[in-house]
């Protein structure tokens, strides 16, 4: 496998691109800024997709596809939108190439300029509210639950593989509702949907909470999250859920009657997680061995490693494995039989530890003597020897269930022992500084003491933590009354 990683406590960040690239999870495109996700990436994204996927069905929503162009005229119909977006935007001018008459290559058709520029996606608010028009008459028309998975493109120069690069996968979801209070209620049920995907699959503790203003969505009213910790102390925005009001309606003229008979605007919601999730697995739970993975979410939950000289032995072990196999793929575990012989199983091992398999089951002429084979959890390294008298379905699901389990309980102690609250502006750079995580400290409320904190210490306020308790207090900067604490962090 070569040289080991780079550790997480001399370089975090080398660390991170090493790992990325070395486990074969996605490389650099030879387009600026993109990234390709190679078939292993991919597969943990599948299984992201399946499960988030399958939650949307059960409250509700259905999947449609929106077009990728955007005309220009639409981002300009509601302000903040444009304004919140306008940096970022791939803008596509022509509809046709042509070969240089100077035999310099192909060239860009001056005649063949759009009458009205085209914006490649960065999210589908204008293009799906300039449909829901065709969609929304009546009450009855409503509520519209979908979602789309798709591509968005935002236009980034400083990019890092899964966590911001130019081009990204994602959903997002957009509804539209009768009455403010089912808007404000699908925007947290979303919020909640995240979360229990990101605890219950990813094994990611979440804090959910609800953004600043000068954080808030560009065009949305309210916006929810959840919110990280990853290992270096820096947090991770993972998923947004955002209350519209009546803003895109009123920009796209969206209107139905009311079942009194009054012609009214419809409220709206949009929602999406995105391959940066891939960014949070990695940071959350691998170490310098390589990825950890939830066994939940891990492509290969069980790899067979084979010991054996000769084909003759091989044989032997693959004829006492395959009821192994049978079995556990009948419980639903995947399994990888590695019986490649242009590696020693010492590589396979070290391969596979780098991959993130939850469980690895090895097995060599001592273990058929026995009829028992070893068994090694990824997530601590520790070994034993299981005998085969036992059901080994039983065994190995146990134990991918306990994996699941720790890795949670360990990414929640480490973000208990993180979260710091403190009083006064000395300390929270100190804490910043020295130890890093979350900071609760009281804020004012003004955008003003919110970007002076931000412009002197690089934190941002990630969020008022939803449905937290109020405490009176003065703000750390300001010295000006606050109504709560709220949670500051360094953050990708």
């Amino acid at each position: 496998m070569g040289k080991g990683l780079p550790k997480r406590s001399e370089d975090y960040s080398l660390w991170y691109n090493e790992l990325v690239k070395r486990a074969d999870l996605a490389e650099n495109s030879a387009v600026r800024g993109c990234m390709v996700i190679k078939p292993y990436g991919y597969s943990i994204w599948e299984k992201m997709q399946a499960e988030i996927d399958r939650m949307f069905k059960e409250t509700g929503h259905t999947n449609a596809y929106f077009p990728l162009f955007i005309p220009k005229s639409y981002l300009s119909k509601e302000a903040d939108h444009v304004e919140g977006f306008a940096k970022e935007c791939a803008v596509v001018t022509h509809y046709r190439l042509k070969n240089d008459e100077e035999g310099n290559g192909v060239v860009v058709d001056p005649a063949a300029k759009l009458e009205e520029e085209l914006i490649v996606r960065p999210t589908s608010e204008t293009v799906i509210w300039s449909t829901y028009k065709n969609w929304i008459q009546s009450y009855r028309d409503l509520p519209v639950l979908v979602n789309q998975w798709a591509n968005v493109v935002r236009w980034e120069m400083r990019t890092r593989l899964f966590l911001r690069t130019a081009e990204f996968l994602w959903q997002e979801g957009h509804t539209a509702h009768a009455t403010k209070q089912e808007a404000i209620d699908e925007s947290v049920q979303m919020m909640q949907v995240y979360a229990e995907f990101a605890e219950k699959f990813m094994a990611l503790p979440v804090v959910r909470g609800i953004k600043s203003e000068s954080e808030r969505f560009a065009g949305a009213v309210e916006t929810y999250c959840i919110e990280a910790l990853m290992q270096d102390g820096k947090a991770l925005q993972a998923g947004t859920s955002h209350f519209l009001g009546q803003n895109f309606a009123k920009a796209f003229d969206v209107k139905f009657t009311s079942k009194e008979g009054k012609l009214e605007h419809v409220w709206g919601t949009s929602w999406g997680v995105s391959t940066r999730l891939m960014g949070a697995l990695i940071m959350a739970h691998s170490d310098d061995q390589g990825l950890v993975l939830p066994p939940r979410l891990a492509p290969i939950q069980v790899v067979i490693v084979p010991i054996y000289r000769g084909e003759e032995q091989l044989e032997v072990i693959r004829e006492k494995t395959a009821g192994m196999i049978s079995e556990l793929r009948a419980k639903g575990i995947t399994v990888r039989f590695d019986d490649r012989d242009a590696f020693k199983p010492g590589f396979k091992f070290a391969e596979w530890e780098l991959k993130g398999v939850p469980v690895r089951l090895a097995i060599g002429p001592k273990d058929l003597e026995n009829n028992s084979v070893e068994i090694a959890r990824r997530d601590t390294g520790e070994k034993e020897i299981f005998s085969l008298e036992g059901s080994i379905s039983e065994k190995v699901q146990a134990l991918l269930d306990d994996i699941q389990n720790s890795i949670y309980d360990k990414a929640l102690m480490f973000r208990e022992e993180n979260t710091t609250s403190v009083d006064s502006y000395e300390e929270f750079k100190q804490v910043l500084d020295e130890k890093g995580g979350f900071v609760s400290a009281h804020w004012d409320g003004t955008a003003e003491t919110e970007e002076k904190i931000k412009q002197e210490t690089k934190a941002t306020i990630r969020c008022m933590i939803f449905n937290g308790e109020d405490e009176e207090g003065v703000c750390m900067y300001s010295g000006k009354p606050s109504a709560r604490r709220v949670l500051f962090a360094r953050a990708y």
